[in-house]
């Protein structure tokens, strides 16, 4: 079975609409995705490039909106939008992904949070929110933080984002297969076309 490297970032929109279906494309395609959690806007801000910072770029955040709703409907599932954003917690968020991807609890953690903030604007990484979905996985919630804050988490994460830069990533979600990148869920299949002709 193929493997293809899924790059993400929580607090990416676009990856919303992987996260809901990556499952079903990976079962119809025969591949396997590797998840692979990192700081995109830790590479983003090293670029010069955070998106919606000031002045206000309203056009364009609607047109962003807009068109996840969208997609999100055209793929058969739904996105109440404008979610929360910025995440006040990116980094929280993003290292309980870590975490949880040494202790296999990593991709329903995510799959959960991207669902309840694109279906109930319940922001990832505050509170009572994680703690929810941490006891849904049947995690004790304090533990669990205090190891995703801990120096060895941390550098993971600051180690993972620092292979993505070698990869060349620039943005989330991003598609990894023979080292040949594919950035954004409208690529998603341009990648497994890819992987089927290599």
């Amino acid at each position: 079975m193929k493997e293809i490297e899924f790059w993400f970032s929580i607090g990416s929109t676009y990856t919303y609409l992987t996260v809901e279906r990556i499952f079903s494309v990976e079962k119809e395609n025969n591949v396997k995705f590797i998840w692979k959690p990192f700081s995109v806007r830790q590479i983003m801000i090293e670029m010069e490039n955070v998106p919606f910072t000031p002045p206000p770029k309203k056009n364009k955040s609607d047109y962003m909106w807009r068109d996840i709703e969208r997609r999100a409907k055209f793929y058969g599932f739904e996105a109440k939008v404008p979610a929360p954003y910025p995440l006040k917690e990116f980094d929280l968020a993003n290292k309980i992904a870590v975490l949880g991807m040494d202790q296999e609890w990593g991709i329903p953690y995510v799959k959960k949070t991207y669902r309840r903030w694109f279906q109930q604007s319940l922001e990832p990484a505050l509170e009572p929110n994680v703690t929810e979905i941490l006891n849904q996985l049947e995690l004790d919630p304090i533990k669990t933080i205090e190891l995703a804050k801990s120096e060895n988490i941390n550098q993971k994460y600051l180690n993972q984002t620092e292979i993505a830069k070698s990869k060349k990533i620039f943005g989330s979600p991003t598609f990894i297969y023979n080292d040949e990148v594919f950035w954004g869920d409208d690529r998603l299949e341009d990648c497994i076309k890819w992987s089927n002709l290599n």
